[in-house]
């Protein structure tokens, strides 16, 4: 029933049909119904034993209801029904019910979501609301394909560096410029702006998988991910910031596993706590990006989180791209004393655009979809390029890793010879 979404075989199909036990449940259903632009005469009479026989000699529509309350076997009477709805059907059931093992073996089952009995117009309409998100989903990654997946993080040396602002360019790129199915997911779940800068709802499917790790497969990705596109999907949160998170990241760390199962290319957005709480995230991790200022503290962090990364994860590629740059009268500190107080190359200058900036926040779209005639922001299509250069060769480029000249000093401060204004001769 509740098979990967084939658009190809929405064509001829109804997009919602209901059938019930009672005219208490219809009447419930039909406004609901006109809400969302579907006929209310698709509400049937006939629950379950209706559905099958009429499924049975006619297409299955996107969108199935079904009423169990005159079932004397649910499970059986759903794995009869599932025997006659095509793949891609999203089947929501009620019942009056109430037992908790029951609604998880239905949903075991492929069924969408179990509605307990009278209905709920809420819930109906949060019910419909999930299930039209799963027929909107991006398609699945072919299995077997033989593009190498492309993992990377995207990580801010301080807030407001634009590490988010990055993600969701290269997220775009990926899936648009470069035509590869890819999964934005933003782990900053109280604060994350990933779907808000793609103008989209986050949804519940971030916190969900938080709350209960153990649903998360490839059914719940499918469900979860809000779709920016035909290629491009989004998991984001903006958690209530008086409910603090606790969890020990494997609910992360399964997210990005079962995304790199779904999708040919995942970008995340890590938060940089996240490299102290749950370092494992960065294990299967191709390539970091690591964003950062031209600042003092953006230097001193920068040191930090290299160090992290030469230690923890030798295996990924770091690329540090600097953010936001100023002209060189404005910078507080210049890019070579920058280079030599972390001792290796900036691998690439983005240049503060703040009309771009504006615009693509007023658009509700990426700064690499609304600066793409944009010289200067060029940088940013280049960062994609050579991401997917070092991905699909699986090879490390260790070039830029190498010590920039004349970084000596045992502090930062001594790296960083910042030029004093000298004082006025009297």
């Amino acid at each position: 029933m509740n098979a990967p979404f084939h658009p190809s075989r929405t064509g001829h199909r109804e997009p919602f049909v209901a059938f019930v036990c009672d005219e208490g449940t219809a009447e419930a259903l039909r406004p609901i119904a006109v809400e969302l632009g579907w006929s209310p005469e698709k509400v049937n009479k006939g629950g379950l034993r209706n559905a099958v026989q009429t499924l049975s000699v006619s297409a299955s529509p996107n969108v199935l209801f079904v009423d169990l309350s005159e079932s004397g076997d649910p499970l059986n009477d759903i794995n009869a029904l599932a025997e006659v709805c095509e793949p891609g059907t999203i089947v929501i059931a009620s019942g009056q019910v109430n037992d908790v093992r029951l609604y998880r073996d239905l949903v075991a089952s492929g069924i969408h979501d179990y509605l307990l009995k009278p209905l709920n117009p809420d819930a109906l309409r949060d019910t419909f609301a999930q299930a039209q998100a799963a027929l909107n989903a991006p398609k699945l990654a072919e299995p077997g394909s033989d593009v190498p997946h492309c993992a990377m993080a995207v990580i801010g040396t301080r807030g407001g560096c634009g590490a988010s602002t990055i993600a969701t360019s290269l997220a775009w790129l990926m899936s648009d410029k470069h035509a590869r199915t890819t999964a934005l997911l933003d782990l900053d779940v109280h604060f994350g702006t990933g779907a808000l800068a793609l103008d989209l709802e986050p949804g519940r499917g971030l916190t969900d998988a938080i709350e209960n790790p153990s649903r998360i497969d490839g059914l719940f990705i499918e469900r979860a991910m809000v779709k920016a596109s035909e290629r491009l999907a989004v998991l984001s949160a903006e958690a209530p910031i008086n409910a603090p998170v606790l969890t020990d990241g494997a609910a992360f760390y399964q997210l990005q596993e079962e995304m790199r199962g779904a999708f040919e290319c995942t970008v995340v957005d890590l938060p940089r706590n996240m490299l102290v709480n749950h370092p494992h995230l960065i294990t299967d991790v191709q390539v970091a990006v690591l964003v950062t200022e031209l600042t003092l503290a953006a230097a001193r962090d920068a040191i930090r989180i290299l160090s992290w990364f030469k230690s923890n994860a030798p295996q990924t590629q770091v690329i540090v791209v600097a953010n936001k740059v100023q002209p060189q009268a404005m910078l507080e500190i210049s890019r070579k004393d920058f280079e030599g107080s972390i001792e290796r190359k900036i691998d690439l200058m983005i240049p503060f655009e703040q009309k771009v900036a504006a615009q693509a926040a007023k658009l509700g779209k990426p700064l690499a979809e609304a600066g793409k005639s944009a010289k200067s922001l060029a940088p940013l299509v280049d960062l994609a390029q050579r991401i997917i250069a070092i991905t699909d060769s699986g090879e490390r480029d260790d070039k830029a890793a190498k010590p920039a000249k004349g970084s000596k000093g045992s502090s930062l401060l001594d790296k960083i010879k910042v030029k004093m204004p000298s004082k006025a001769k009297k």
